[in-house]
């Protein structure tokens, strides 16, 4: 209950800020309303004056333009009620998106680990979208299924009483049932985002796993589990579908059912069965008018019955979107101190990282980072080496002690897997330049080991790349990964594993293009299992239970 109070809060927060646009549909809605109750009256009243009066049609030509006129008026006022709702809600998923991608990039690398990445994806596009007609048409509508029936009901009631009564009396029966079917719809759609986002994330995996499931001979059975998967959601899809559709029947039972008694007491009351109250008063005109308003009573309802599933979809996708926005991140964002040495970059003073399922993982200790220095982090697998250098990136804060860094410092970063996305080998070099020229991009290129092959290639530095290196082998894709980092004019570099994939030759091309980085002045912390990173370090500490200890050369 408290998550969905929160989703509610959350969802009104963002329609408030666009109350302007949200004003004006219900404007253009409520200038429809009153069109339609003009054209039935003036309708009743071409009724009355052929059958009644006598009248000659000729004679009527200026009513029938008037009613043309307020056909155009009406069309005009709904296409209104519609862009402005639109806009509205365009709006306002910007910013929902906005939101996400903002809360995203607090949680930083370290934060959005303990999420697939197939989730993520569904809720800041799937359940975003979903608030679409929530925003466009459920919230507009929410008033005009308050405002058009009371003003259709006191027009009713001013033509007959009797009649105003038959519609009040009906009128509660369709928000009680949309009270119903929406607590019951807004958790089966719940149900059903937790369902596409597994679906998503169980698909993705086998994809990702093909070469591995063909090896073992499960790409059958891995089908099978897709297939299984597709259809649990086919069945939760149905679930809410066919709730709607029934409660609909239901509320079109009850809106037929009020009018039918109406045209059943206007057609007695003309004929002068009923005598009670004002039927003696009913004229052709107000019968025909109070029965051609009725509809019109219950038709904003049974439009707000309608878009009720939207309402329920938007607030099961509020769900999980409102459960990242609480997240805390493992980062303040608050700029850190400056350091008190003249030359450092970064320091870190008596420092500990905790992770919830492991405990203390770092600390407490300490390190200073000087300009033009290359430092080697070794330990056995576990040990720490990657939370060390995610701490001195500042992705994620100590939980005690104190890390400082040079004001505005920027950090170049490779870890073990190294994102490469689909496009060009340019592309993905701009990753870390986006205004490199392709001399600067061939020249990190050749820094990397990669200059001959590009330039044996018939695209060159426009030659495509799949998704997560598709085309290269795991070497090449680590050294395009590392000419990035050649290519950033980076003051701390930060490499997890640089030469993990590469033979002895490249490897040993790499370290010299690395050290001549450092003569730069740029500050490089290299972890690494490896013989060579460590032995071209000025300084080797070795990472054992949380602490720090130089390893001397040799």
């Amino acid at each position: 209950m408290a998550q969905a109070s929160t989703s509610r809060a959350w969802l009104a927060g963002l329609a408030r800020a666009e109350r302007g646009r949200l004003g004006l549909a219900v404007a253009c809605g409520l200038v429809a309303g009153v069109s339609t109750m003009a054209q039935l009256a003036l309708l009743a009243w071409l009724v009355t004056a052929l059958l009644v009066e006598g009248r000659e049609l000729s004679s009527l030509v200026m009513i029938f333009a008037v009613l043309a006129g307020l056909m155009g008026l009406r069309a005009l006022a709904q296409w209104g009620q519609e862009a402005a709702g639109l806009s509205a809600s365009l709006r306002l998923r910007r910013r929902a998106r906005g939101e996400l991608l903002d809360q995203l990039a607090r949680l930083g690398p370290v934060g959005v680990t303990g999420h697939h990445s197939a989730s993520l994806a569904h809720r800041v596009v799937d359940q975003v979208e979903a608030l679409d007609g929530y925003v466009a048409r459920y919230l507009p509508q929410r008033y005009l299924a308050l405002l058009l029936p009371l003003v259709i009901l006191a027009a009713v009631a001013w033509l007959d009483w009797l009649a105003a009564l038959f519609l009040l009396l009906a009128a509660p029966l369709i928000p009680l049932f949309m009270a119903l079917v929406g607590m019951g719809a807004e958790r089966l759609n719940e149900e059903q985002f937790d369902a596409v986002a597994r679906l998503s994330r169980h698909f993705i995996d086998r994809v990702r796993g093909i070469a591995t499931l063909q090896l073992f001979g499960r790409t059958a059975a891995a089908t099978d589990e897709v297939h299984a998967a597709a259809d649990d959601y086919r069945q939760r899809t149905l679930r809410p579908l066919r709730l709607a559709f029934l409660s609909s029947a239901v509320l079109e039972f009850f809106a037929a059912v009020s009018i039918a008694v109406v045209a059943i007491y206007v057609g007695f009351g003309l004929l002068g069965y009923i005598s009670y109250g004002p039927a003696d008063q009913l004229t052709l005109f107000t019968g025909l008018l109070a029965l051609l308003l009725a509809p019109e009573f219950f038709q904003p309802l049974r439009s707000l019955a309608q878009h009720y599933h939207d309402r329920a979809s938007a607030l099961g996708a509020a769900e999980g979107m409102v459960a990242l926005l609480e997240e805390s991140p493992r980062r303040s964002g608050r700029p850190p101190a400056p350091p008190r040495a003249a030359q450092a970059r970064v320091e870190l003073e008596a420092v500990t990282v905790t992770h919830p399922e492991r405990g203390r993982v770092l600390g407490p200790l300490d390190l200073s980072l000087v300009s033009g220095e290359m430092l080697a982090i070794s330990g056995p697998s576990g040990a720490g080496k990657s939370t060390l250098l995610q701490l001195l990136a500042g992705f994620l804060d100590p939980d005690t002690g104190e890390r400082r860094t040079v004001k505005g410092m920027a950090v170049a970063w490779m870890d073990q897997r190294p994102l490469l996305v689909h496009g060009s080998l340019a592309d993905n070099l701009r990753l870390a330049a986006p205004d490199a020229d392709e001399r600067a991009m061939r020249r990190a290129l050749d820094a990397a080991g990669l200059g001959q092959l590009v330039a044996g290639l018939p695209e060159g530095i426009h030659a495509p790349v799949g998704e997560r290196g598709a085309g290269l082998s795991g070497g090449q894709a680590q050294r395009l990964a590392l000419a990035r980092i050649f290519l950033s004019k980076a003051s701390l570099v930060l490499l997890d594993e640089p030469t993990e994939s590469l033979d002895a030759d490249s490897e040993r091309h790499v370290l010299e293009a690395l050290t001549a980085l450092a003569a730069e002045g740029r500050s490089l912390v290299i972890a690494s299992h490896r013989t060579a990173p460590l032995a071209c370090a000025d300084r080797h500490l070795a990472l054992r239970d949380g602490r720090l200890e130089e390893v001397a050369d040799g």
